[in-house]
């Protein structure tokens, strides 16, 4: 583990202006905030972004990053909060920690959902400054670099794939290759231990075999470049096991049949000895068709620039050759991180608003789901290029297998949304038309067009398929609101009476639904039944809790009398079985049964007081109601239907006041029980010609 000074040491080397006292700081208080943690190898948890700090100064980054890299973790793993880190280290630095922090400690969520917040949350802060992804990318390096050291097989396999699927393509999107390699072979240990094994064994094999190949084919690649006037810096390496086995699963061919196991990189003064270089060992080795690539003139997206050919060397074995200049393997090695090294006017921050991050964070709004928002990142970050131009020339990269509808959602969404055709190099071809290296493309529009369901057949960037999934949805969503508010037009019309304005608002609480345009969707994929509907509209209105008239199946009995003691139901309240009761006790007369909340129990009453409650199948009394009608013809006619469908018997009716507008009766009913009546005081406000309905 690197100490204190030697961190230090580090950063100032590159940048002598750097802040030592705030390196200090968060070195200590790391150290301090870690306390007795350990990581799973036994080390102290401490040795860990200590470790990250150190692949950082490795990119010569500022150091604000340096800070980030060794307090990555106290939010996360310690008790130190965001606005310690702010007061302690400053804005920068608190931003960019919490751009790193992880959100793993939703337990709720299933490990699709809390990987896809992890990553939404990681690259909507990276898209606002790049050094998130630098740290982001160090830290994976140096936990891929102990995973061996986690006992737990399925967690090992869990991390490799992440890495593979996330954070691989992330570092070679950005060019940073040897963070690439490095991690893909570390995670393919994991997830493919016996081809790992094979293959290393193979490749051991062959330069045991071969004796130092490598070196002479390097030495022989110096001396013929020297003679054609270039200084060139030679290096030569056998392939990554990981690169070699995908090639093999491309390809469908064996280990012996793969030729191209070695690779070697010249790097010369120029851009122009890039070229003369190039043409020195083609006249020197015949090229492989079709293997010769020029990233010097059109750059990959990442900024990555070389020339790269292969050629059939002695013995007939084929050797990857790359040529760059100086600069250009600056950029390779460390990729965007190169434009973060230090520089007088660093500390102005780095715009992270690169062109793909851009596609992901549309990605990320697009999204219908943790399993799309995956799927659609890993296709954007993970696929070989093409390059493809509009008829001005523009120039846009594309994966392999893009179609023309892929390249209009790459040049702007509402041209891939009205995409009605194409032109490649001028001639009318299907939507589906895979495009070539280099075509020219023009996409052919109408308003009047959508995007279509069957394109999610052929398109393969997952830009274009998130636009054209959320656009689906959309439309989907409008069809069933459209098919759910017809359906539920028909099922008011069949309710005894009209239903109140309020009516809808109550019944979306019944049902649980968060708005109206929730209940229409609903409906319109079955999930809420006619009756159920009905019933939350117009309780009772279904007949489904109307089965009898209100007729006692036995005397109502309460427990805390003795039978055949007599008593009374109170009239001040109306009790009905199902409510919470209490009984009063006075000389000489019957015990009087009162409802718990009776006003008359309030105001004290001089009586002993009796713990009761109703027997199991108490069922039938009275209850009285006080309802307040609108003054319009029928009215009355529809309380008595509501209270008509619920099978509940109307006892006593009077009309207690007449106001302009509104008539007020009260009337006395007769329910079998709590419930029974709750229904129908809720069918009844649920009626356009019930102003009011309470119970006495």
């Amino acid at each position: 583990m690197l100490r204190q000074y030697e961190l230090v040491e580090r950063v100032k080397s590159y940048d002598p202006d750097a802040d030592e006292a705030l390196i200090n700081r968060a070195y200590v208080f790391s150290m301090q905030a870690h306390g007795s943690q350990k990581r799973a190898s036994g080390d102290p948890y401490f040795s860990h972004p200590i470790e990250v700090a150190g692949i950082l100064t490795d990119l010569r980054l500022d150091d604000e990053t340096i800070a980030t890299a060794i307090l990555h973790d106290t939010i996360e793993d310690t008790v130190a909060t965001p606005a310690e880190i702010e007061k302690l280290f400053g804005g920068n630095v608190a931003r960019l920690v919490d751009g790193v922090t992880k959100l793993s400690k939703i337990e709720a969520q299933t490990e699709n959902e809390r990987a896809a917040e992890n990553l939404r949350k990681f690259l909507l802060a990276m898209s606002d400054d790049i050094r998130v992804l630098l740290v982001k990318l160090a830290d994976r390096l140096h936990n891929m670099r102990t995973l061996h050291f986690i006992k737990d097989e399925d967690r090992r396999r869990r991390i490799a794939r992440e890495t593979m699927d996330i954070y691989a393509p992330l570092a070679e999107r950005i060019g940073m290759y040897e963070f690439m390699n490095e991690m893909q072979t570390l995670a393919f240990q994991q997830l493919e231990p016996e081809a790992y094994t094979s293959i290393t064994r193979r490749l051991e094999l062959l330069e045991s075999d071969g004796g130092d190949r490598i070196a002479r084919i390097s030495a022989g690649l110096k001396l013929l470049l020297g003679r054609g006037g270039l200084d060139a810096e030679i290096s030569g390496r056998r392939k990554h096991p990981y690169s070699i086995w995908r090639k093999m699963q491309e390809r469908h061919i064996s280990f012996e049949q793969l030729s191209d196991v070695m690779a070697f990189r010249a790097i010369v003064p120029t851009v122009e000895d890039c070229y003369k270089a190039l043409g020195i060992i083609h006249r020197r080795w015949p090229m492989v068709p079709g293997r010769f690539k020029d990233y010097i003139s059109t750059p990959k997206r990442n900024g990555y620039k070389s020339l790269h050919t292969a050629v059939i060397h002695a013995e007939n074995m084929r050797v990857e050759i790359q040529i760059r200049s100086e600069a250009m393997h600056a950029q390779a090695e460390f990729g965007l991180a190169a434009h973060w090294a230090y520089k007088q006017d660093s500390k102005k921050g780095p715009d992270g608003q690169v062109g793909w991050i851009r596609d992901l964070i549309e990605i990320l709004e697009t999204a219908g789901s943790p399993e799309e928002l995956l799927e659609h990142t890993r296709m954007a970050m993970y696929q070989d290029r093409i390059f493809a131009f509009t008829p001005k020339g523009e120039l846009y990269q594309l994966p392999k297998g893009a179609t023309p509808v892929d390249f209009a959602y790459a040049v702007h969404t509402d041209l891939g949304d009205t995409a009605v055709g194409a032109k490649i190099n001028g001639r009318v071809v299907p939507l589906r038309t895979p495009i070539v290296n280099g075509d020219q493309v023009q996409i052919l529009r109408s308003k009047a067009q959508e995007p279509q369901p069957a394109w999610l057949n052929f398109v393969v960037t997952g830009k274009a398929r998130a636009a054209i999934r959320r656009f689906v949805r959309h439309k989907e969503r409008d069809e069933g609101m459209a098919l759910g508010r017809k359906l539920y037009d028909e099922i008011v019309a069949r309710l005894p009476a009209q239903l109140a304005p309020n009516a809808l608002k109550e019944a979306l609480q019944r049902l649980k639904m968060d708005d109206e345009a929730a209940l229409m969707i609903a409906i319109a994929r079955g999930q809420v039944s006619d009756a159920g509907l009905m019933e939350a509209l117009m309780p009772g209105s279904s007949g489904g809790d109307a089965e009898t008239a209100p007729r006692q199946r036995e005397a109502i009995s309460i427990k805390g009398l003795t039978p055949g003691v007599a008593f009374v139901l109170a009239p001040c309240c109306h009790p009905v079985p199902g409510d919470r009761i209490v009984g009063l006790r006075h000389p000489d007369e019957p015990i009087e049964v009162h409802a718990i909340g009776c006003p008359k129990l309030a105001d004290g009453v001089d009586a002993d007081w009796i713990d009761l409650s109703w027997r199991d199948g108490s069922d039938g009394a009275v209850a009285r109601l006080a309802v307040v009608l609108k003054n319009e013809p029928g009215a009355l006619g529809v309380m008595a239907s509501v209270i008509g469908a619920h099978k509940a018997n109307i006892l006593n009716l009077r009309l207690d006041n007449r106001d302009g507008g509104f008539h007020s009766f009260s009337l006395d009913l007769e329910v079998r029980d709590l419930h029974h009546l709750t229904r129908i005081l809720a069918a009844l406000r649920a009626a356009e010609a019930v102003s009011s309905a309470t119970r006495l």
